[in-house]
């Protein structure tokens, strides 16, 4: 598979390693940003209609379009944040993918590759971080929409580990079985893999050293 993607987040950091990842495999690719001056597009998918703008500039773009990763993200480790931080969080790690992934669906269709968390593969817990319960919500969103939009769209999922934690987070990157963590590029080349995986819905690849094995509480 082959065409035009949509990669949001995708002007920097793991982000533009999958951008750059998936060029080099024959895509266009078509990176967004919040802020940054090398997207393609800037546009805040916190905003209501962010997604619907986005998706509406892309294709105006790229008729082509047929695959989306999402892949921006709000990050933060804290337990308590206050109720705009959360919103802004739920609006971006969730209700986003969500929305551009059923315009995919309602506009030709194609296939979508949600970036989540390692983490989220494992036991909830009472004392999860938002963070992480969106991206286990995004998870769990992963495997239905699979089945809902199944002949349209197939959605997967890609759990990086320790690759490339954000800039203003300083928690330990922990343990992994195989004793290393992982490269950017290899979290590309499973996005690239599932992109590509035409018998392939409802899936998620961990990319993290087995860390999600650990289940640590």
């Amino acid at each position: 598979m082959s065409g035009t993607v949509l990669v949001t987040g995708g002007a920097r950091r793991l982000g533009k390693a999958i951008a750059d990842a998936l060029r080099a495999r024959g895509w266009n690719v078509i990176a967004t940003s919040r802020t940054s001056p090398d997207a393609a597009f800037a546009v805040d998918l916190a905003e209501p209609d962010g997604p619907a703008r986005l998706f509406a500039a892309a294709r105006a773009a790229a008729p082509d379009l047929c695959a989306i990763v999402n892949n921006a993200g709000v990050f933060s480790h804290d337990l308590e944040l206050s109720p705009d931080v959360l919103v802004r969080l739920r609006a971006v790690n969730v209700d986003a993918p969500r929305v551009l992934t059923d315009l995919l669906a309602a506009h030709g269709g194609g296939a979508v590759v949600n970036i989540v968390d390692c983490r989220a593969l494992s036991t909830a817990r009472d004392n999860d971080t938002p963070y992480l319960r969106t991206k286990r919500e995004l998870l769990d969103a992963t495997r239905a929409d699979a089945l809902r939009l199944a002949g349209r769209v197939r959605v997967n999922a890609v759990a990086p580990g320790p690759v490339l934690p954000p800039e203003t987070c300083h928690e330990r990157a922990g343990a992994t079985p195989l004793g290393h963590h992982p490269a950017p590029s290899e979290v590309a080349d499973a996005v690239a893999y599932l992109l590509s995986a035409e018998s392939t819905t409802g899936a998620v690849i961990p990319v993290d050293g087995g860390q999600f094995l650990l289940d640590e509480p």
